[in-house]
């Protein structure tokens, strides 16, 4: 009996969302990750968006800001079967060409999902310790995501950020990190958006990747528990994790076989079967590093309920923009830098990744310490 009073509780929770709003939801998620497709990540702010055009000596203006990533999305029909959805800058949003039609319309018109980044950014966090942070961004989030819905966006994502030292992340962080991202992935559900969940450990440090793994599962299953208690539909979010690495600065690099054996079975203690898919970030590894790794961490003979696929932003972009260097004649080397990291990529979520072909320029280090958008 006390079982049965437990379910049916747990029913009247979930009842806030109506069959039709968790359909759609589940509808979008998988859409968004379906075969061989992942995110492309163009939702920079426009101060790291300035850093960023600074290393290719390119003023930071927002005409500067709508050629590059209109370059990118001119692309779309090019890229359509490997990105199944694009993270936007609220900024890149609403921009508009020339002619008066919308930046994203190319992104629209090939299919592509577009989504929206939501958070406020990071501050630090009084009364944990040094160097922890919170992320703002809750108050006023229902408004926005109205807005948002209205100029075509269907999913959104809230990047929470920790870090692994002799004493961090601390409990308070963890619990904090979590619970808010629980409560931004509710009111998305409430407003018919799919919220990609996003508890980023980041890959600074000396640690080993064994600590890597045991903080990466405290981590997931903390979230996940928060994400049941604000009765979020599982069923209708996306998972946007860290890989679990060696610390950038450790003294002995785990091999990829290994960082794919252990992300898979720190997925598998703690992440729902029913969730559709994993959108892992980059982390600051290279573009070719990223591709093979996604690439292990699909081989690998094991159980994945979950779609493994990736929401990368350096590691599909750093080729192409040093191919664009601000120029306009350049605009179709960009362009085909672009498409190439998308079909690797795309590749690589389906286990299919082959190293052939890549350059130099595929294999330098996009890590950024304390990295933040």
């Amino acid at each position: 009996l006390k079982l049965a009073s437990y379910f049916r509780m747990w029913s009247t929770q979930l009842s806030w969302l109506s069959n039709e709003t968790k359909a759609e939801l589940e509808k979008t998620a998988r859409a968004i990750v379906a075969d061989g497709k992942g995110i492309l990540a163009a939702d920079e702010s426009n101060g790291t968006m300035g850093k960023r055009l600074a290393n290719i000596n390119v003023p930071n203006e927002e005409n500067n800001r709508r050629v590059y990533r209109g370059m990118l999305f001119d692309n779309a029909e090019k890229v359509k079967h490997a990105i199944g959805g694009v993270i936007l800058f609220e900024e890149t949003l609403f921009q508009k060409r020339d002619d008066g039609t919308r930046l994203v319309q190319p992104l629209l018109d090939a299919g592509i999902i577009i989504g929206i980044k939501v958070d406020k950014g990071v501050v630090p966090f009084p009364g944990c310790r040094e160097g922890e942070v919170y992320v703002q961004g809750i108050d006023g989030l229902g408004d926005r995501l109205v807005k948002y819905k209205e100029a075509g966006c269907r999913f959104a994502k809230w990047r929470g950020v920790l870090k692994i030292g002799a004493d961090t992340p601390s409990t308070l962080a963890i619990q904090t990190i979590t619970r808010d991202l629980a409560r931004y992935a509710a009111v998305c559900q409430k407003h018919g958006i799919v919220p990609i969940v996003e508890p980023e450990i980041l890959p600074d440090g000396d640690h080993s990747i064994e600590v890597c793994q045991r903080v990466t599962e405290q981590v997931l299953s903390a979230q996940y528990n928060e994400l049941i208690k604000h009765n979020v539909h599982i069923d209708g979010t996306l998972l946007k994790p860290n890989m679990v690495t060696s610390g950038m600065s450790a003294s002995v690099k785990a091999p990829v076989e290994e960082i794919a054996w252990r992300t898979v079975r720190a997925l598998q203690r703690g992440v729902p079967s029913c969730m559709p898919g994993v959108v892992f970030l980059s982390g600051g590894q290279s573009e070719q590093e990223a591709s093979r790794n996604l690439d292990a961490l699909n081989r690998i003979d094991t159980i994945k309920p979950w779609k493994l696929s990736f929401s990368f932003g350096r590691a599909l972009q750093a080729s192409a923009l040093k191919a664009w260097g601000g120029k306009s004649e350049n605009l179709a080397a960009g362009g085909e830098a672009f498409v190439k990291r998308a079909n690797a990529n795309g590749l690589a979520a389906q286990g299919r990744y082959e190293e052939a072909g890549e350059t130099a320029a595929d294999s330098g280090s996009l890590h950024v310490p304390n990295h933040v958008y």
